[in-house]
């Protein structure tokens, strides 16, 4: 049975949203490919209609992660004032529901271990990711007045995975929740966002 190139745009859209989540919760180096196509109906032997390997798959899954991570955080800051959007994604990042949405939070954090065994084409494509995240909020800060937002857009995007990083280790969830809201309570403090506008 032949399919219509838009037919198989979309199959290759689940494939790869497939592979996002997949690489969130094992790592690149985790995944087979016959387990991701099966996860989204198919056989193994239809991969290669989509993508020449299993590198491609994972680039492609890694530009995924990133427009969702750019998705959610227009989300939380489009139709707000910077103030506003900033403390929103703030919250969101640092929430206890973000922390236990490994298949689908952030993929700096997911995958930053992985990193160094990632190619250098990939480690590009991923650090191109992130620093569109940067960007983003460096315009939030820039529109609050902020005198150096891209340095503090890093500093409060590292700050953002540190935070939630260490709140994944921790194994108490109590424990693991006042990390989170110590943190949103530091980040807002320091970015003047826990004062009336």
């Amino acid at each position: 049975m032949r399919y219509d190139a838009e037919h198989k745009l979309r199959t290759r859209d689940k494939v790869v949203k497939a592979a996002a989540k997949a690489i969130r919760a094992k790592g690149p180096d985790g995944i087979g490919i016959a387990d991701v196509m099966a996860d989204v109906g198919l056989t193994h032997g239809g991969f290669y209609a989509h993508f020449a390997s299993k590198d491609d798959l994972v680039a492609a899954a890694v530009g995924q992660m990133f427009e969702e991570a750019r998705a959610r955080l227009a989300a939380e800051t489009q139709q707000r004032a910077p103030a506003d959007g900033l403390r929103a994604y703030v919250d969101f990042y640092l929430s206890p529901a973000h922390r236990d949405a490994r298949r689908a939070g952030c993929p700096v954090a997911a995958l930053s271990s992985d990193l160094p065994r990632m190619t250098a084409k990939l480690r590009r494509h991923f650090a191109a990711g992130s620093e569109a995240l940067v960007e983003a909020l460096s315009a939030l800060l820039a529109q609050l007045g902020r005198e150096q937002p891209t340095a503090e857009a890093r500093s409060v995007f590292a700050e953002l995975l540190g935070a939630l990083s260490i709140a994944r280790i921790e194994s108490d969830a109590a424990r693991s929740d006042e990390i989170l809201a110590s943190s949103r309570t530091a980040i807002k403090h320091r970015l003047g966002l826990d004062r009336p506008a």
